[in-house]
């Protein structure tokens, strides 16, 4: 499993760390195992493990998930699940079959997570009770976080429009003749406008609108946060080399490097805090 961000969530007095990898949440079997024994948690995991109904919703999510699973291997450990002799761990499954459901992970937050499908599965069988309280802490911390996204993406969406008063200001002020008709100045906007998005986004609003013909909006409608702030950034920019009287080409160029430093120091901090997060 590669660098996730970590978070953690209290279920019945019990603290359970969370881990996001990419799109998907792990939820740690071990701390949920430390509710029914907390010094044994790894003996309980083993001891799910050795059931074939586990077994066989284990193989099936993978199936349904895993392209790379190992279906041969996964019969094999069905056909002996139940036996008084049968003993399976984490590793041994993961490694066996190449399943990605399960995740054994060492080091400071070491333990045996779960994609969160099976950690739910795994919560029933310690007490349905406290997997009905970890569904709904889980789901708490999701609004939470969607909130906090969402709060930060309207943060920069507004700082962006407020930016863009200052930059269409310049043009007027700037390149936009006294005589000039509204809908020639609606022209000038356009394509200034158009210098912000390709130095950005790589292409003008006409070339996203027939790239996404299903989609309402603009292209800075469905951009992320980092490219928000940056896209904030260029439109003072931009208003400033204007009132310098900086060619439009020349202005494109500067933007383009501009935007380019600036989005890699953005994603590169990003790392950096889910690294800081583990």
């Amino acid at each position: 499993m590669s660098k996730a961000g970590k978070t953690t969530i209290e279920v019945q007095g019990t603290v359970v760390t969370v881990l996001n990898q990419s799109t998907n949440d792990y939820i740690s079997l071990t701390d949920i195992a430390k509710h029914k024994e907390p010094d044994r948690s790894d003996h309980v995991i083993q001891n799910w493990m050795r059931n074939r109904n586990t077994i066989e919703f284990l193989g099936i999510w993978e199936q349904l998930n895993n392209t790379v699973f190992k279906p041969l291997e996964f019969e094999g450990f069905k056909n002996r699940a139940g036996l008084n002799s049968f003993v399976l761990t984490p590793r041994q499954w993961i490694d066996a079959t190449n399943a990605v459901g399960l995740v054994s992970k060492a080091g400071r937050y070491g333990g045996t997570y779960a994609h969160k499908d099976i950690a739910f599965e795994f919560a029933s069988w310690i007490s349905v009770e406290f997997k009905l309280y970890l569904i709904k802490e889980f789901q708490r911390l999701k609004e939470d976080e969607n909130r906090r996204l969402s709060l930060a993406w309207d943060l920069n969406r507004t700082l962006s429009k407020l930016n863009y008063r200052i930059h269409t200001d310049a043009i007027k002020a700037h390149l936009i003749p006294a005589t000039v008709t509204p809908a020639q100045a609606a022209i000038t906007y356009a394509s200034e406008a158009d210098i912000l998005n390709v130095a950005l986004f790589g292409q003008t609003a006409k070339q996203w609108r027939q790239a996404n013909p299903g989609l309402e909006g603009n292209m800075r409608d469905y951009a992320t946060i980092e490219q928000l702030l940056v896209l904030a950034n260029a439109e003072g920019m931009n208003a400033e080399l204007i009132h310098m009287g900086l060619p439009q080409g020349e202005r494109l160029t500067r933007l383009n490097d501009i935007a380019i430093r600036q989005m890699r120091v953005l994603t590169s901090s990003a790392s950096a805090i889910k690294q800081i997060n583990e």
